[in-house]
C-alpha cells in the first residue's frame, strides 16, 4: 500500500506559512533550510507520517492568483484538505489569525468549512468526529 508522504507549495513566505500551519494544526517544523540547489528556503511542516513543504523560489515577484482559476488550470493546486479533531476550535483560530471561513457544509460522514490564506492557497478543514 501506498501513502502520500508530502505536498510541495510555493509560498510567499514559507516561515509565515510554516508557523500559520503549527498554530492551527498543531504540527511542528520537521526541517527548513535552502532548497533547489541554494535557489529557494523550504520548511516543512507537518507529522512524523506526513508533511507540507512550504518553499519560497529566489523571485521575490512572484505572485499567485487571487482567484479559484486553480480549478480550471491543469495542475492547479485546488486545495488542502486537512482533517482535525474539533472544527469549532479550529475555525476561532482561522479567524483570530484574519482569514474568513467560507463554504461550510454538513454533510454525510462530518463538517468542513474552506479559507484561504495569505497566498491564496484554499485550504479545506473537516472533521469526522
Amino acid at each position: 500500500m501506498a501513502q502520500l508522504e508530502h505536498v510541495n507549495v510555493t509560498v510567499s513566505d514559507p516561515k509565515r506559512t510554516a508557523a500559520m500551519l503549527v498554530d492551527l494544526f498543531g504540527w511542528r517544523i520537521r526541517w527548513e533550510g535552502s532548497a533547489m540547489n541554494g535557489a529557494g528556503y523550504t520548511v516543512h511542516v507537518g507529522t512524523d507520517d506526513s508533511y507540507v513543504a512550504v518553499y519560497a523560489g529566489s523571485q521575490p515577484d512572484q505572485t499567485v492568483p487571487k482567484t479559484d482559476a486553480s480549478y480550471q488550470t491543469r495542475g492547479g493546486l485546488n486545495h488542502l484538505g486537512v482533517v482535525v479533531d474539533d472544527l469549532d476550535v479550529v475555525e476561532a483560530k482561522v479567524k483570530a489569525r484574519g482569514f474568513t471561513p467560507h463554504s461550510h457544509a454538513d454533510y454525510e460522514p462530518g463538517r468542513r468549512f474552506y479559507f484561504h490564506d495569505s497566498d491564496g492557497i484554499e485550504i479545506e478543514v473537516v472533521s469526522y468526529a
